[in-house]
C-alpha cells in the first residue's frame, strides 16, 4: 500500500524484496560518508525490521523510495519523528524529513522529487505544523535538497550531534519548514 505517489516514484513501507537494496545503502562507503559506521548485514536487517515496524505502527517512518513503474527500490525517504536523543537540541517527536538514495541513482532528482511529495502529505494530510532537515554541515548533497525543496536554514537551531566522537562529524546544520511557509509556496 502506498503512502504516497509521484510521477516517477512510489513511497511505500518496506518489502523483503527490498531488503539486499536496503543494506547495500548502509554499507556502502560512499553513501554513509556523513554517518559515523558501515552497518553490517545483521545490523541492517535489525535497522530495516525496526523502520517496517515504525511505518506499519505510525504510518510515519523512513519509506522504501521505489521506481513507480518497476516497484524496484532506489532508497528511502521519509518523515520520521526523532527521540529524546537529540534533546535538548530538538524536542523528542519533532518531525524530520530525511533520506538516503543508493549511489547508482544519485543525479536523477529522485530525492527532490519524493521530498517535495512529502511535505505535500505532511502539512496537507498529517497536519504538521513543521517539518525540519538536518544533516553534517560539510554535507552539501544534503543541503542542496533541503535548499530545493524550499526549507531555510536556521542557524541558531545548528547542534552538535549527540554521541557522536569524530568531530568532523558533530556539527550539524539544521533546515526548516513550517505549514504557513508550505501554503506561500
Amino acid at each position: 500500500m502506498p503512502i504516497a505517489t509521484t510521477r516517477r516514484l512510489t513511497l511505500r513501507n518496506w518489502e523483503e524484496k527490498d531488503r539486499d537494496l536496503f543494506h547495500e545503502i548502509n554499507s556502502d562507503p560512499v553513501v554513509m560518508e556523513f554517518f559515523p559506521f558501515l552497518r553490517t548485514r545483521a545490523q541492517s536487517d535489525e535497522l530495516f525490521e525496526r523502520i517496517r515496524g515504525i511505518i506499519a505502527e505510525t504510518g510515519l517512518g523512513f519509506y522504501a523510495l521505489a521506481e513507480r513503474e518497476s516497484g524496484v527500490a532506489l532508497g528511502f525517504c521519509g518523515l520520521s519523528r526523532t527521540t529524546e536523543r537529540l534533546e535538548p537540541h530538538l524536542p523528542a517527536g519533532t518531525v524530520e524529513i530525511g533520506w538516503r538514495l543508493a549511489r547508482r541513482h544519485w543525479g536523477r532528482g529522485y530525492v527532490t522529487e519524493a521530498a517535495e511529495r512529502l511535505l505535500a502529505f505532511g502539512f496537507e494530510e498529517k497536519g504538521l505544523a513543521e517539518i525540519v532537515s538536518f544533516a553534517v554541515a560539510g554535507n552539501t548533497r544534503s543541503v542542496a535538497v533541503m535548499q530545493r525543496i524550499g526549507m531555510r536554514a536556521f542557524p541558531e537551531r545548528n547542534f552538535d550531534m549527540p554521541g557522536l566522537d569524530d568531530p568532523t562529524l558533530r556539527p550539524h546544520v539544521l533546515y526548516a519548514l513550517d505549514r504557513a511557509g508550505w501554503q506561500r509556496r
